[in-house]
Parts: structure tokens; C-alpha cells; sequence
């Protein structure tokens, strides 16, 4: 039996990796060994812990990470307490390998510890950029961490390769999130009503919007801009789904709450979706408003437009359904008045999500398999490009 750690910090990660850890616990030769931390394990973030638990499986270790405040100096404290508490789940659990999903703060820390534990890191969506974020450096930090990496375009997989990673141990397996739309059983319209408290009509559509952490205390100024257009468009009902823990999280998610105490009727906001909810949600609204990159990865599938704001995403491969805007009244407004043309919605029915694979969990998961039982040697040679 191989010890396969998986490592998770909030719900969309848990969302993502869920065929992932799915078909390691069901692998008769592969043992489970499941980390949650960061925002699950957060009041103010939902509890998230609880769907996994509710999704039947055994949480391993819980690793208090969070401190309640999102300024840079927190999340910097947050991440030494997660060092230490991965420092004693790795040492407990002697996992075989370790998968990390992405470039938050969390995932450093856990990339950190298992590199000096001498655990070979499995990591899934490196190569891509987004020239707003602190993830950027935190992503190609992981990237040089880790063995093996899972990509979601062959632009990022040669992106990896120019980092210096072997081109044997970088796979081109697409997205997971578009994985899950293909094979999740989504609500009907009515039964996401009621779950949600909620009527979705043809002018709903779903808002969320994350800190730019590259940008000096931009979130205020440039979140204020898109409320003051959503609340002039009168013709559209909005669902905001929450921010993260990230710098300045907290300061939008309470202009999140302001905005629809003094909109009600027409707009609603969740901590916590879920991903069935979530994905049910994105085939019936209208559109995505934001700079999420569900709204670069996911959205697309669903031949909906996406109206992604400011810098956060910049640098991602994205399809034509995808209008990049600045953070402007100005701009806002004309990229909302482009998604909302019929000729832009019927020009989008049949464009192609860059990021869909084939059987991509079935590939990671039999991936690991592979590389365990032959033996990994993790001292890396670093690749280098042909120059000449």
C-alpha cells in the first residue's frame, strides 16, 4: 500500500480535488491520507471541514492555520502556523507522496514541509500565470518543489519546462473543474431555488470577486466600482459568492453583505456554495462577473460569458467567451454591455474550453500508481533549454 496525502484549504480546492481523492480512497492499492486546513476549519469561512466529512470520508488531521485578520503580516503568521502544524502530520502520517492543488499561501506551506521531509509533491495546475497575485511566485515556488506536475494546457505544461522540470515528469491532463462539469450530477433549476433561497431568472447572474494581493489596498476602491454598476443595472439580479481569506478578504465580504442588505430582493451572497451548487448555478445564470479563475477555467463549458475584471487573472489562457476589462466604472460598463449583445452570446455556443482533458483524475491517480512503483529519486536534474 502507498500513503497518497492530500492537502486542502478551502472549499473550491476541495470541490476540484474531489474525483482526485475519490478514486485514491477507493484504489485497493493506495491508502488515503487526508489534510484539511486553512479556511476550512474557519467559523467565519463556513466550516467547510463538514463536507468532506459529509462526503464520507476521514479527515486525517486538521491543521489550525487561520488567524482572523487578513492583513500581509497575518497571512505571513498564518503560514508559519501551518508550517509547523504539517511539520507533525507528515511526521505522523509518513505519506508516500503528497498532492497540492495550486498557488495559495496555504499550499507553500505545506510544499515547504514536505520538501524538507524528503515527500516526493504531486502538483496539479503549475505553469500558469497571473501577473496580479502573490500566487504567481508561490505557484513556480511549488512547481520547483515538485516531482511530478499535472498541467491544464500544453502552454503551461512548457511553461513548467522552461522552470527547469524533466519534460517526462510534466502532463499535459487538463483541468480537473472541467472533469467535475462533465461528470457531476448538477441540481434542476427548482431545487437549486429552494437551496439557495433564491429565483434564478434569465438576467441572474453570479458575482465573484478576490483580492488583487499584488496591488497596495486596491480591493476597496476597485470592488466599490463594480457595485456601484451592478446596482445601476436594475434589469440583473446577482448571486455574490464570497471572497477568500486573502489579504483584504474580509473587507469585501463585508461589502458583500452592505450591498445586498440594501439591495434585497435582488441580489443574495453565500459564504459557501459547494460545488454541485455552484456548477448548477453556472448553467443557469446569465454570466459571471469577476476575476475568479473559475470564470477563466470552468465557466467557459457552459457557453456563458465571462466579464473578468482588473489584473488577477491576466496571463491565464483563455477562450473567446472570456471579455477582459479593466477595473473602471467606465470599463466595467462596457464589458457588461458586450456579455449582454445576442450576437456575443450566440458567437460563444460553440467555443472551445482550452482547459478540457480526457479522464483527467483517472490520469493523475494513475500517474502517482506508476511513478511510486518504479521508484522515485528525488534529486532532480535541472532541465535546460536548448539555447542555441
Amino acid at each position: 500500500m502507498k500513503k497518497i496525502c492530500v492537502v486542502t484549504g478551502t472549499r473550491a480546492e476541495y470541490g476540484l480535488l474531489k474525483p482526485v481523492i475519490e478514486r485514491i480512497n477507493k484504489d485497493e492499492e493506495l491508502e488515503l491520507y487526508l489534510i484539511a486546513t486553512g479556511a476550512h476549519l474557519s467559523p467565519e469561512f463556513g466550516l467547510t471541514y463538514k463536507e468532506i466529512e459529509d462526503d464520507g470520508y476521514i479527515i486525517n488531521k486538521k491543521i489550525e492555520m487561520l488567524l482572523s485578520a487578513d492583513t500581509p503580516s497575518s497571512v505571513v503568521k498564518s503560514m508559519g502556523v501551518g508550517m509547523i502544524g504539517f511539520a507533525d502530520a507528515f511526521a505522523d502520517g509518513c505519506p508516500d507522496m503528497v498532492v497540492i492543488l495550486g498557488d495559495r499561501y496555504e499550499m507553500l506551506a505545506a510544499a515547504s514541509a514536505a520538501m524538507v521531509h524528503r515527500i516526493p509533491i504531486a502538483h496539479i495546475h503549475g505553469g500558469e500565470t497571473t501577473e496580479g497575485l502573490i500566487d504567481e511566485a508561490v505557484r513556480h515556488a511549488i512547481t520547483k518543489m515538485s516531482y511530478l506536475h499535472f498541467v491544464a494546457t500544453a502552454a503551461y505544461r512548457n511553461r513548467v519546462i522552461q522552470l527547469g522540470e524533466s519534460p517526462e515528469r510534466v502532463f499535459n491532463v487538463g483541468a480537473l473543474g472541467v472533469e467535475n462539469i462533465k461528470t457531476v450530477k448538477l441540481l434542476d433549476k427548482e431545487d437549486l431555488e429552494k437551496s439557495i433561497d433564491f429565483q434564478i431568472g434569465g438576467n441572474t447572474v453570479m458575482v465573484t470577486y478576490h483580492p488583487v494581493t499584488l496591488e497596495n489596498r486596491s480591493s476597496v476602491e476597485q470592488f466599490r466600482n463594480l457595485l456601484s454598476v451592478l446596482k445601476s443595472k436594475t434589469e440583473l439580479d446577482m448571486i455574490f459568492t464570497k471572497a477568500n481569506s486573502d489579504t483584504d478578504g474580509r473587507i469585501i465580504n463585508q461589502m458583500i453583505d452592505d450591498f445586498v442588505a440594501e439591495n434585497r430582493g435582488r441580489s443574495v451572497a453565500h459564504t459557501s456554495l459547494g460545488q454541485i451548487r455552484y456548477l448548477s448555478l453556472l448553467k443557469y445564470c446569465s454570466m459571471v462577473i469577476g476575476n475568479s479563475s473559475s470564470g477563466i477555467i470552468e465557466v467557459p463549458s457552459f457557453h456563458i460569458p465571462t466579464v473578468d475584471i482588473g489584473d488577477r487573472q491576466r496571463g491565464r489562457v483563455a477562450s473567446g467567451s472570456v471579455i477582459h476589462c479593466g477595473t473602471g466604472v467606465d470599463d466595467i460598463n462596457n464589458a457588461l454591455y458586450k456579455a449582454m449583445q445576442a450576437d456575443f452570446r450566440q458567437s460563444i455556443k460553440n467555443v472551445k474550453n482550452p482547459y478540457e482533458g480526457e479522464n483527467t483524475s483517472s490520469e493523475i491517480v494513475s500517474i502517482i500508481k506508476q511513478h511510486l512503483q518504479d521508484g522515485i529519486n528525488i534529486k532532480k536534474k535541472f532541465y535546460d533549454l536548448d539555447m542555441g
